[in-house]
Order: structure tokens, then sequence, then C-alpha cells
């Protein structure tokens, strides 16, 4: 059963085009991998409602560490207090994260959490005098959230077109995201390094920090870039003295198949974002992660060097025991185990499928995440996605890219029915 007409027109839907848009499915409850709408009908949630439930819907440890934290403390003012919770929940992720990233600021989502990064690197630098220091670098493409700060920095995903009047200029180098068999990536590598090291010629003194989604950039389609690429935009940038923002709001906790995509990079940023997956997908919360040399540049004698940012709702104590207990299942073996059978099963799948559809092209992989192009797929996106829906599945392609990234609970016989539903969906658009 869909909701009513009335009904759909009470409530404004995200990213939705309320005029054409398909009828809204009402969900009335979920459990592991599936969601079930008012008849009971299960579909498979293939992106995680949104990336975010990375142990599935409904699991009952985080569920009851949510309702025991319920009982004691439901929440506090944290300006002048703390709270059990919220310490514990950053002693958990240091044992995760590289030592020097040791300071933890919360928020509220994955869009706040840049947007913290982004002032704090700012006023780093007002702080230490060095006022010229007001631009940033980022990426064609990169998506860093729906904040006028992370909108800004975004300029290029194409999401924000009719808010650039509002936003500040951003230096914009080209993303040379590659796929399997790519033979032009090397080239694509040069000429972002090109333009890269043109800005910092020209404007490196002006430049505050640089961020970026390390690995794959989520909301633009799923393009992967090289390891050694980034590496390499670390490196340069450094040389000039600009902080570094690591927006791992998606591609944390193992996303793409480390705890956070730092780790295969074996780099430490200046700022760490996260959020989406941090508390499992129960409840909103997010922190930017930085080092102890940017924290003590905004300790004065007086208020005008803190740093004057907050949230009604930071560090909430429901969400942060909802973490604590997220991060402890993501630490157990069989978790773990779970994602790398993820991964290979991604890296075979997608292969046959791309054997048996010659409309798929561009395949890539990185952790639990998969992704391909369909050839005309746009034309067909309204069509693609009913037939998903109508198939028991939960897809959203981007533009004509179709990606995977279900949640670790996801059985191995599960992911190899969604490629053969798939495949033979799109050779019959």
């Amino acid at each position: 059963m869909t909701l009513s007409i009335r009904d759909k027109k009470i409530i404004w839907h995200p990213f939705t085009q309320e005029k054409n848009a398909q009828k809204i499915v009402g969900i009335k409850k979920a459990q592991g991998s599936y969601v079930y709408d008012e008849n009971d009908v299960p579909y498979l949630d293939l992106i995680s409602s949104w990336w975010v439930n990375i142990h599935g819907h409904g699991h009952q440890e985080i569920a009851k560490s949510i309702y025991d934290q319920a009982k004691t403390l439901e929440h506090v003012l944290f300006a002048g207090f703390t709270h059990e919770p919220a310490v514990t929940l950053c002693q958990e992720l240091q044992t995760i994260l590289p030592k020097n990233l040791c300071r933890f600021f919360f928020s509220d989502n994955g869009s706040t959490s840049v947007e913290v990064a982004l002032k704090m690197s700012y006023q780093y630098w007002l702080n230490l005098r060095k006022k010229e220091k007001k631009f940033f670098l980022s990426f064609d493409g990169g998506y860093h959230g729906d904040t006028f700060g992370a909108m800004s920095v975004g300029a290029k995903s194409g999401f924000h077109n009719q808010f650039k009047a509002l936003c500040f200029n951003v230096l914009s180098i080209p993303y040379p995201y590659t796929w399997n068999g790519d033979e032009q990536v090397e080239l694509k590598e040069e000429k972002s390094i090109r333009v890269l090291k043109k800005y910092l010629h020209q404007y490196a003194n002006t430049i505050s920090a640089i961020i970026l989604e390390p690995l794959i950039q989520g909301a633009s389609g799923m393009r992967i870039c090289r390891p050694q690429f980034i590496k390499n935009v670390v490196n340069l940038v450094r040389q000039y003295h600009i902080l570094v923002i690591f927006d791992e709001v998606m591609t944390g906790f193992c996303r793409t198949g480390t705890y956070f995509a730092l780790h295969q990079l074996e780099i430490a940023p200046d700022f760490l974002c996260i959020s989406k997956g941090l508390t499992g997908g129960f409840l909103p919360l997010a922190l930017t992660v930085t080092q102890n040399r940017i924290y003590e540049a905004f300790l004065g004698d007086d208020f005008k060097t803190a740093f004057a940012h907050g949230h009604s709702y930071t560090a909430n104590p429901l969400a942060c025991s909802a973490a604590i207990t997220s991060l402890k299942l993501l630490k157990k073996p069989e978790c773990q185990e779970a994602i790398k059978t993820i991964s290979k099963m991604h890296q075979v799948k997608i292969i046959e499928a791309k054997s048996q559809c010659p409309r798929i092209e561009k395949i890539r992989t990185l952790g639990t995440i998969a992704a391909f192009d369909v050839k005309d797929l746009q034309r067909f996106m309204s069509l693609a996605k009913l037939r998903f829906f109508e198939q028991g599945m939960v897809i959203r392609p981007l533009k004509n890219t179709i990606y995977l990234m279900p949640p670790y609970c996801i059985l191995e016989e599960e992911i190899d029915s969604v490629y053969k539903k798939i495949v033979k969906i799109i050779n019959t658009l």
C-alpha cells in the first residue's frame, strides 16, 4: 500500500521533484537488510538507507544501548558539561585512528562536521594572524553537504547550481576518477597535478585548506581515484603549509574495506569529518576530529580566539551510546569477515554482470562499494528505479551510475541474486 495523495502532500521530501515524483511508499518496519512496506512486502536495502545502516536495521544491541542510556541521561547541554558516553566514544575512536587525531568536536550530521572543519581551518590561520589564508581547494565533483560552506567547497558537484551566487569562491581541481581497465588514468592524474601546481604557485599563501573525499567521491557517482594520487596531492599541499581535510562522512566505518580510507593512504589529515555510519543508522551524530596543534591555536586569554560554534543536541548521550555499541560491533571478527566477503563478492559479480550486459561499463569496486555506469540510463531513470523496486530492491542510481552499498549483514546468496536481477532489468529497459 502507498500513502494517499493527501498524506503525500503533507511532507516535502528531499531530493524530489514533488510535481512528478513516483508514489511515496510507506515503510512501517525494518529488520536486518530489509525494509517492509505497509503490506509487509520486503525490500532489500542495497544502499543502507543513504549509507548509514552499516549493521542493518533494528539491531537489538544498539537499540538496547539507547534504551538503557535513556533511563539515565537522555540529554544535557554540552557547553560547560560533559558525560561518560561522549568521553567513551572518543576513547573508542582513538583506538582505530592515527594517534595525532586526538581532539574531538561533536556536531549533528555530515554537513555540519564539514562546516566545523572549514570554520576551524579558517580561524586557525586567523588566530595565528594570517588573515590572508581564507581560500579553499577542492575537487570537481566533490560533494560535502548542503549547508553553505559545504555547498561552496562542493560547488562543481552539480547539486547546488541554484545557490552559486551565495557561495564563496573555491579553487577547484579536476578529479581523475578511474575504473577497471582505464588506460587514461595516468594522463588524468597528470592534468590534475598540473592544475594543482598552478594554483599553488599563484595562490599558496592565501589557501587555508584542501578538502576531499579520500579514494571515492560518493554523490557524484561513486567515482574512484588511485591512492597514490591522493598521497601526491597531500604531499604537495603540505609543502605549502596548507591544511588537509578528509571528508569521510561516507567512507568511514569500513565502507572502503578499512576502518577509514585514511588507513589505506597512511595519511593523518589535519581534520577528519565523520558521520553517517557512526551510530549504525539509529540517530544523527557527527564528529570533526583534529590534531593538538590545531586545538592549541584556539587557546587564549579571552573568548576572541575560542571556537564559537555549537548545536543544541551536541554530543547527545543517546546517539553517543548507539555509536559506542555500533563501533564495538564493527570491531568484532565476524563483522570484519562479512566486510571481506562482501568485497570479494562485488569483485566477482560485477565482472560477471559486465560480461552478461553490453550496456554496463566502467566497473569499479572499493571495499563494500560496487558501481558501474549504464549507457543511456538517464533516459530510463524513473523506469529503472521502478523496476528495481518491483523486484524487491532499494536502489537509487546516480545519473547513469548504479551502485550497491549494502549493510554488512547481507548474505552471499542475496548479493548473487541482486546482480542477476539488475542485469535482467537493464537488458530489458
